[in-house]
């Protein structure tokens, strides 16, 4: 079977872990949100917002939301990879997508949506991204291939027929 070719541009590479199993024997679901954190990070260093950058600049992001999908299972051991997406920004902002996919199976295992703000750390507000940072975002824009929107970016959770819902009786 040929390998699926991956969406987005590659971040991080890692291993399911045995600390990560649950009782159902598969990753369980903190370190899924873990694994794309940590895949964060490592985006966040290539757009040079690093430790020194924070200390220097006394400003960061903070994750405003986030939505997680879970495709299938990934066992003690699975080595996987996450990529991103650069699904918008502006001045303050950056919406981004990730995938989680087995590493030698290429299977889509999971999948991250993140809304993240630039915020000054010294008055806690949103603020502009510096000019270094936005020009690198800029650049990350540019290496994306046409990937098009995310199936599962910006889905709202439902129950198709609830019996019950809090939003009224049907």
């Amino acid at each position: 079977m040929p390998k699926s070719k991956l969406s987005g541009i590659e971040v991080v590479r890692g291993k399911v872990l045995p600390e990560w199993i649950d009782v159902n024997e598969h990753m369980n679901v903190a370190y899924y949100v873990l694994a794309f954190d940590q895949a964060v990070d490592s985006l966040w260093e290539e757009l040079g917002i690093t430790r020194d950058h924070v200390n220097v600049t006394n400003s960061s992001t903070f994750a405003v939301e986030t939505h997680i999908t879970w495709q299938r299972e990934l066992a003690l051991d699975e080595p996987y990879i996450i990529t991103s997406q650069l699904l918008a920004y502006d001045n303050k902002r950056i919406h981004q997508f990730m995938r989680m996919y087995h590493a030698d199976k290429r299977y889509l295992a999971a999948t991250a949506e993140w809304l993240n703000l630039h915020v000054d750390l010294k008055v806690r507000k949103v603020s502009p991204w510096p000019d270094a940072i936005r020009e690198k975002i800029a650049a990350f824009a540019d290496r994306q291939s046409d990937w098009g929107w995310p199936a599962e970016a910006g889905k709202q959770m439902a129950v198709p027929h609830p019996i019950y819902t809090a939003a009224g009786n049907n």
